[in-house]
């Protein structure tokens, strides 16, 4: 799994409840329903890129490898945000991507 970020280890470490608590309620969300984890990461990338999250944008590109996207799986998952979230924000997300991509 990709390191997370230094200041989501902080959290972590200075809130071990209330982190551990989050953690639970993301795995009881993604258990609910009939979407597979390669799908889930693919419909966060693109609320990461509608944020224009850049950091996010990175974790959920790492994700949706490690669920078994393809680089062409998420550059269209991105693309389909032009008409959605705009072309300036599709266009920095898709940097982003390839930036994480590249790693």
């Amino acid at each position: 799994m990709t390191p997370t970020p230094k200041t989501y280890q902080q959290f972590q470490k200075e809130y071990p409840e209330v982190y551990a608590a989050y953690e639970k309620l993301g795995e009881k969300i993604a258990a609910c329903g009939p979407l597979d984890q390669k799908t889930r990461e693919l419909i966060k990338l693109g609320m990461a890129a509608g944020r224009q999250a850049e950091s996010s944008v990175h974790s959920h590109v790492h994700r949706a490898i490690e669920a078994g996207a393809t680089a062409e799986e998420i550059e269209h998952a991105l693309l389909l945000g032009i008409t959605t979230i705009g072309f300036p924000a599709t266009m920095a997300a898709l940097s982003w991507a390839k930036d994480a991509l590249s790693k």
